[in-house]
C-alpha cells in the first residue's frame, strides 16, 4: 500500500495536483490569468495571488462566498472545515448554512482562492490581507484582531497582570501567558463564568462592540465599567485613548458566528403585480412600434444634417433638449433613443469640416427592412451595448458633464446588468412583474463586492425603464419576444393559443417555417434575434394604404402608413398630433412644399382621392387649386437676387408693403425686381407676406426642391468596451493548459548537475562547445534533456526536448513543452543538462 500524498505546501503545488477540467474551471471563471498565457504552473500561481487579479475574482463571487472568504480570513491559518463551519453557522448551528457551506468553498477552491484539503484551508495570502482586520481597514465581519495580535506591543508585566486578574495562573513568559488567556476567551463554558461576575454596565459596554466596529475611546482615567474590562483584557489597549475588543471575545458574544446576519440563500424576486400574458405581449408590441417610429422620427429630423458635433465630442445640452422637444418626450428619454441609434449604427459623425450628426447608409438598409427586424436589430443593439444613456448629465471624474454621444458613457457592466436583470424577470411567472427593490436586492447578493455598487444600482433601476420603453417587457413583465431575445425558451408563440388546454406550452422551435432564409448559420445572439422578431410579426398592426379625410382640412391615418404613402404625405401635410391614429393637417405652406417638391395640382388630386376612404373634401380641394394658382406667379432667380412677374400690378403691391423693406427691392423692369436679398431669403420674405414665389433656374426653369438626404461615410457601430479579457473560448483553453502542463513539466524534471547548481532561480550556462557535446550525445543515446532557451523577443523558457539531428548551427528536436518537431538556434540556447535518471 502506497503512502498516501503529502498535502500541498503552496497554491502552485495544489495546482499541480489538479486535472485539466479543473484547470479549465479556474481559466474560465477568471480570464486574467491566461493574458498572455503562463509558461508554468509556478507563473500562473504567482499571477493569481496578485492583488488585481484576486480583486476582480472576489468581485465576481456571491455574497455567500465572500461571506465564506471573510470568515476563513479571521480564522486560523491554516483552518480546518470545522472551524470554518463553526465561524458560519455558530454554536447553535444553522442547517441552512450547513447545506450551503460546501458549494461555497467549493467555488472558492475552483477559483484559487482557497486551496490545501478540509483539514487544512488556505485563504490565498492577498484575499486575506483584503478582507483581515486591521485598524486602517477594519474587516467586514466586525472582528477585531487576536489576543496575540492585540498585545503584541504590551509590556510581560502587564501580560501578566491580566493573566492574574482573569484568573489564571501566572507563567513564566509573554507568549504562554498570551496562550493562556487565548485558551480561556476560547472556552465557552469558563468564558461564561468570567462574563457571569461581570457588573451589568461592563457588558453594555462589551455589547456596543460586539458586531463591530471593535474599537472605542476611553480617556485617560476609565470608568470602572471599563476598568473591571481592561484588568482582566476583555478590553486591550491599542494606542492612547483607544481599545479594541478581541476577536476571541467578541466571537464568544457572538456566540461563534463571524457575521450578524449570514446569507447562504439568494433572497427571492417578489412579484409585484401579474398580468395576462396576451395583454403583457400586446403592450409591449404598442412599445416596439412606438420606438420604431421615435427612431425614424428622429433620423428623419437628422435627414439633412443633424445638431454639430462638441469639440469634446456629443451632442450639446440645447440640441439634446431640441430633440426632446422634437420627439415630444422627456430629455432623458431623448438620450436613449440618441444613443440606441447610435448603438444600432444608424446615426454618427459625417466626419466633414463643419462636424454634424446624420444619419448613416445603414439606416437606409433598416428601413427597408419588416418592422420586426428593425426592432430585434435595436433590441440586440440595446442588450449588449456598453454606452449607458442615464449617465448623460451626470459629472465624470474630472467634474465635467457628460453628454449624450459623447465619450465617458461606456460601463462595461451594462450589458451583464441587463441580461441579468432580464434573466430574473425570465424566472418569473408569465406575465409577472417584478417588485424593482427585489430585484435590487438580488444583483446586490449576487455580486456584493462590487467597486460601483450605486452604478450597479442605478443600471439595474435604467434597465427596468429601458426595457419597457423598448418593448422588451409589457406592463412591468417580460414579453414572449422579449423572452425569446435573452435566449430563453417562449412559452408560447405570441399568435397561437393552447390547444389541448390551458397548461400546453408551445416553445419557440414548434414553428420553424416563420424563420426568414438566411445564407450562412446564424450565431446564438442572431438566432434569439430572428426568434423574437418572428414572435413580435404578428403582434404588429399592419400598415395602412388609406387615410381618411376631414372636412376641417386634416386628414387621420387610423393606424401605420405605408412608407411611400406617408412619405408624400409627410410633404403634403404637417403632422399635428400623434398616438394610436395620426392626425395631418393641410395648410397652404405644407400644400406650397409639396408643389415645390414637383408636384402638380392633379397629382395632388389624384393621390388623395386614391388613398382616401373618405371624399375628398370641397375646402381641401380649394386649398390646393388656390394654392396652385399662385404658385410660381413670381419668380426669384440669383442676380444677386431678383423677382419677376407678369402682373406688374403684383410688383406694385410687393414695393408698397412695409414688409419688404428689409429685402431692399428695387425696380428694374416692368415686370422685374431685383434685391440685396440671396435667392433663399427672399423665398423666404415673399412667403412670409403671403405670395407663393417660385425658384427658377438661370434658364427659366421652376427649380423642383426635393428633401436631401445627408449621409455619412459608412460606418461601424461603436463596439462594447469589455469588461476585463474575454471567457476563453475551449480551443484557447485546451492550447493553454496544454502549454501550462508542458512548461510546468520543464520547469520540474529532474536533471544532472553538470555545473555548480545556481540558487538565484536563473537559467544554468554551459559553453558553446558543452552544449553542442550534450546535443550531439543525445541524438547518438536517443535521451532528452532540458535546455534554457531564449526567443527572438528575448522571452527566455526552459524545455525539455529530445534532440533529432545536429547540425549547420541547429537542433532539431521533438519539444515535449510543445508537443511537436521545432527546430532551434543553437546560439539561443543558454544552457544544457541532462535529465535525472529518475
Amino acid at each position: 500500500m502506497s503512502d498516501p500524498a503529502p498535502p500541498p505546501r503552496s497554491l502552485a503545488e495544489a495546482l499541480r495536483a489538479r486535472d485539466d477540467a479543473s484547470l479549465a474551471v479556474l481559466l474560465r471563471s477568471r480570464p486574467d490569468l491566461i493574458t498572455p498565457v503562463p509558461t508554468d504552473l509556478t507563473q500562473l500561481a504567482t499571477r493569481a495571488g496578485t492583488r488585481a487579479s484576486v480583486v476582480r475574482a472576489l468581485e465576481r463571487l456571491d455574497r455567500f462566498a465572500v461571506q465564506t472568504a471573510e470568515a476563513l480570513a479571521v480564522a486560523p491559518d491554516p483552518a480546518t472545515y470545522e472551524e470554518l463551519l463553526g465561524l458560519m453557522a455558530g454554536d447553535e448551528g444553522d442547517a441552512t448554512v450547513t447545506g450551503a457551506l460546501p458549494h461555497a468553498l467549493g467555488t472558492l477552491r475552483a477559483q484559487a482562492l482557497v486551496w490545501g484539503a478540509d483539514d487544512r484551508l488556505r485563504l490565498v495570502r492577498t484575499a486575506r490581507e483584503l478582507l483581515a482586520p486591521s485598524p486602517q481597514h477594519p474587516s467586514p465581519t466586525g472582528l477585531g484582531p487576536t489576543v496575540q495580535e492585540a498585545t503584541a506591543g504590551m509590556s510581560p508585566g502587564r501580560v501578566q497582570e491580566i493573566v492574574a486578574a482573569a484568573g489564571l495562573p501566572s507563567t513564566h513568559d509573554a507568549v504562554s501567558a498570551v496562550a493562556s488567556l487565548t485558551g480561556l476567551f476560547t472556552d465557552r463554558r469558563r468564558m461564561t463564568a468570567l462574563l457571569a461576575d461581570a457588573p451589568e454596565e461592563s457588558l453594555e459596554a462589551l455589547s456596543r462592540l460586539v458586531w463591530g466596529p471593535p474599537y472605542g475611546q476611553v480617556t485617560a482615567d476609565p470608568a470602572p465599567r471599563l476598568r473591571w474590562l481592561l484588568d482582566r483584557g476583555l478590553l486591550l489597549p491599542t494606542t492612547p485613548g483607544t481599545v479594541v475588543l478581541p476577536r476571541e471575545v467578541a466571537l464568544h458574544l457572538r456566540a461563534g458566528r463571524a457575521h450578524r446576519t449570514t446569507e447562504p440563500l439568494p433572497p427571492a424576486v417578489e412579484v409585484a403585480a401579474t398580468h395576462r400574458p396576451q395583454a403583457v405581449d400586446a403592450t409591449a408590441a404598442g412599445q416596439a412600434f412606438t420606438a420604431l417610429a421615435t427612431v425614424e422620427e428622429l433620423l428623419k429630423d437628422w435627414d439633412e444634417g443633424g445638431p454639430a458635433v462638441l469639440r469634446a465630442g456629443g451632442l450639446s445640452v440645447r440640441d439634446l433638449k431640441r430633440t426632446a422637444v422634437a420627439l415630444d418626450v422627456a430629455e432623458p428619454v431623448a438620450a436613449f433613443w440618441v444613443e440606441l441609434a447610435y448603438a444600432a449604427g444608424l446615426i454618427a459623425s459625417d466626419g466633414e469640416a463643419d462636424e454634424r450628426y446624420a444619419a448613416t447608409p445603414a439606416y437606409d438598409e433598416w428601413l427597408e427592412q419588416p418592422p420586426d427586424r428593425r426592432w430585434a436589430r435595436l433590441a440586440e443593439a440595446w442588450l449588449t451595448a456598453t454606452r449607458t444613456a442615464g449617465l448623460v448629465g451626470g459629472r465624470d471624474a474630472k467634474d465635467r458633464t457628460l453628454s449624450a454621444l459623447g465619450p465617458g458613457l461606456d460601463r462595461s457592466a451594462a450589458p451583464e446588468v441587463r441580461h441579468r436583470v432580464l434573466t430574473l424577470l425570465a424566472g418569473l411567472p408569465e406575465g409577472a412583474a417584478p417588485a424593482a427593490e427585489s430585484v435590487q436586492a438580488r444583483l446586490h447578493w449576487e455580486r456584493p463586492q462590487r467597486r460601483e455598487e450605486d452604478l450597479r444600482s442605478r443600471l439595474a433601476r435604467w434597465t427596468l425603464d429601458e426595457a419597457e420603453l423598448l418593448g422588451v417587457t409589457g406592463r412591468g413583465a417580460l414579453s414572449s419576444h422579449g423572452r425569446a431575445l435573452l435566449g430563453a425558451p417562449a412559452a408560447r408563440t405570441a399568435d397561437e393559443t393552447p390547444k389541448d388546454g390551458p397548461g400546453d406550452k408551445l416553445p419557440v422551435h414548434h414553428v420553424p417555417h416563420r424563420m426568414p432564409p438566411h445564407p450562412q448559420p446564424l450565431s446564438p445572439p442572431e438566432q434569439a434575434a430572428a426568434t423574437a422578431a418572428r414572435l413580435l410579426a404578428p403582434l404588429l398592426p399592419e400598415p395602412l394604404d388609406h387615410v381618411l379625410l376631414q372636412a376641417d382640412l386634416t386628414a387621420v391615418a387610423p393606424g401605420p402608413l405605408k412608407r411611400p404613402l406617408a412619405a408624400v404625405l409627410g410633404v403634403l401635410a404637417d403632422v399635428e398630433s400623434k398616438g394610436g391614429a395620426t392626425v395631418y393637417r393641410f395648410t397652404p405652406g405644407s400644400v406650397r412644399r409639396a408643389l415645390d417638391a414637383g408636384q402638380s395640382a392633379s397629382d395632388l388630386h389624384a393621390f388623395l382621392a386614391a388613398h382616401s376612404r373618405t371624399p375628398v373634401p370641397q375646402p381641401l380641394s380649394y386649398l390646393i387649386d388656390d394654392v396652385a394658382r399662385r404658385h410660381g406667379h413670381l419668380r426669384v432667380g440669383a442676380a444677386s437676387a431678383y423677382v419677376r412677374c407678369d402682373d406688374d400690378a403684383m410688383l406694385n403691391e410687393i414695393l408698397a408693403d412695409k414688409r419688404a423693406a428689409g429685402l431692399r427691392l428695387r425696380r428694374l423692369a416692368p415686370t422685374v425686381l431685383a434685391a440685396q436679398a440671396d435667392p433663399a431669403a427672399l423665398l423666404e420674405g415673399l412667403r412670409a407676406m403671403g405670395f407663393a414665389p417660385a425658384a427658377e433656374s438661370a434658364e427659366g426653369d421652376v427649380l423642383i426642391t426635393r428633401a436631401h438626404a445627408h449621409r455619412t461615410p459608412p460606418r461601424t457601430p461603436p463596439e462594447p468596451v469589455p469588461d476585463g479579457p474575454p471567457v476563453p473560448d475551449a480551443t484557447l483553453l485546451t492550447a493553454a493548459i496544454r502549454a501550462i502542463r508542458a512548461g510546468d513539466a520543464a520547469s520540474t524534471t529532474p536533471r544532472k548537475e553538470t555545473t555548480p547548481a545556481r540558487t538565484d532561480g536563473a537559467l544554468p550556462r554551459t559553453s558553446p562547445a558543452e552544449t553542442l557535446a550534450t546535443m550531439q550525445a543525445a541524438v547518438l543515446t536517443g535521451e532528452p534533456v532540458w535546455i534554457g532557451y531564449v526567443n527572438a523577443e528575448g522571452a527566455a523558457s526552459q524545455r525539455v526536448i529530445a534532440p533529432v539531428r545536429v547540425e549547420g548551427g541547429f537542433v532539431t528536436a521533438y519539444d515535449h513543452t510543445a508537443d511537436e518537431v521545432r527546430t532551434y538556434p543553437l546560439h539561443r540556447i543558454t544552457g544544457v543538462a541532462e535529465l535525472a535518471d529518475d
